[in-house]
């Protein structure tokens, strides 16, 4: 499958996206239900839960324009080691989107 979304910008004023995961990093142990991290128009959603044998399932879910008649979404989940995997994602994602432009 291939999506595509043109010229994207997600504002996010509270709460960011690499303080979600490395919550997340930090509780490694585990957790019960689910916990979710979204944008403020909601346009892409990340919902993690915890398994047995130490897995946390990432939901990515990237829904652009939800309002609008006819719009589509797409989902895909990942499964990370609770430990240094979610630590190299979550360490991944800070410096992408810290990065300066040149």
């Amino acid at each position: 499958m291939t999506a595509r979304v043109n010229e994207v910008v997600a504002w996010i004023w509270d709460s960011d996206l690499t303080t979600f995961l490395e919550e997340l990093v930090t509780d490694y142990r585990g957790w019960d239900g689910e916990r979710s991290w979204q944008t403020n128009d909601r346009d892409l959603t990340v919902s993690a839960v915890f398994r047995s044998g130490g897995y946390v399932g990432l939901t990515w879910a990237l829904r652009p324009w939800p309002q609008t008649a006819g719009g589509w979404g797409a989902s895909v989940t990942t499964w990370l080691e609770a430990g240094e995997q979610m630590a190299s994602l979550a360490a991944d994602v800070r410096s992408f989107l810290t990065e300066e432009l040149p």
